[in-house]
């Protein structure tokens, strides 16, 4: 049995947003918590309050502040949202940043008269490594009870470009401000501490190692040289299970949005960093 203690502090909210609060998803490790995770089962829960509750009956993973580990701060943060703004968080979202954007085509259901734009995504054949189409979520165009801060949204390449580009205009796009300058520059700072900057936390393909760190919910490229990647000084990303992801560079002026529609599994090829090298041969030699 694991023997419980009381953590050092409370987790903050700045711990919620860099992944550091002490929290864990339950699929992607086998500890003693990730298998409480994985008998409760907070994720499916039928509401967000719901899922706060079950999740104040699991104990922490680590002390707040002591690792990086991906998990379901997102969705708490989600849960917040709905507790400060007094709306669901689809209707926030859609009120507050989907239609200022004119992203016309995001959300947590898909109409029934989109359905036929909605792509197929693909998983690799663990022993042939053929693709498979994946089955389509049969409740695609009803809003989910609890709406997943940390996924679930359906969107179009051209509607998360227009997110990407506001964050790169420093909060505002097309004369819609969301976002202070100052706000943006918070979230594309590296939080972390370089003892949590070693390779040893990661998720998927991302790994926390020097120059390539954590702000507030995207990595951030502190020094590209140490992180060994081409992309400009404090680029920031996130990418998702569906092979989805963007980039946004500030000292290039470049976003790049990615969507390939093929769920992330051991093997998968790192079509994301594949990206940023093409993308900067591109703006040294447009040429080729």
């Amino acid at each position: 049995m694991p023997v419980l203690v009381e953590p050092a502090h409370p987790p903050t909210v700045g711990e919620l947003l860099t992944h550091t609060a002490g929290f864990t998803y339950g699929v992607f490790g086998e500890t003693p918590v990730d298998k409480l995770y994985q008998k409760d089962n907070p994720l499916r829960s039928g509401s967000l309050q719901e899922f706060v509750d079950k999740l104040a009956r699991l104990p922490l993973l680590y002390q707040p502040g002591e690792a990086w580990v991906y998990s379901v701060s997102v969705d708490v943060q989600g849960y917040l949202v709905e507790k400060l703004s007094g709306k669901t968080l689809p209707d926030f979202m859609g009120e507050r940043i989907f239609g200022p954007l004119g992203m016309k085509d995001t959300g947590f259901a898909v109409p029934e008269s989109k359905l036929g734009r909605l792509a197929t995504t693909y998983s690799a054949d663990p022993r042939t490594g053929e693709l498979q189409p994946r089955p389509r979520d049969p409740n695609v165009s009803r809003v989910p009870g609890m709406a997943s801060g940390g996924g679930g949204l359906y969107s179009t390449a051209g509607d998360y470009l227009r997110f990407a580009q506001m964050l790169l205009n420093g909060g505002s796009l097309e004369g819609v401000r969301l976002l202070a300058p100052s706000s943006v520059d918070l979230m594309r700072s590296n939080k972390l501490p370089e003892r949590l900057m070693t390779g040893a936390f990661g998720i998927g393909l991302q790994t926390m190692r020097p120059g390539f760190g954590f702000g507030y919910n995207v990595a951030v490229f502190e020094d590209p040289h140490r992180a060994g990647t081409t992309a400009g000084k404090g680029s920031y990303l996130w990418d998702g299970a569906a092979g989805t992801w963007s980039l946004v560079d500030p000292s290039n002026d470049v976003v790049f949005v990615g969507m390939i529609q093929r769920m992330l599994a051991p093997g998968t090829r790192d079509y994301e960093h594949l990206s940023r090298a093409l993308t900067c041969r591109a703006l040294l030699d447009p040429k080729k």
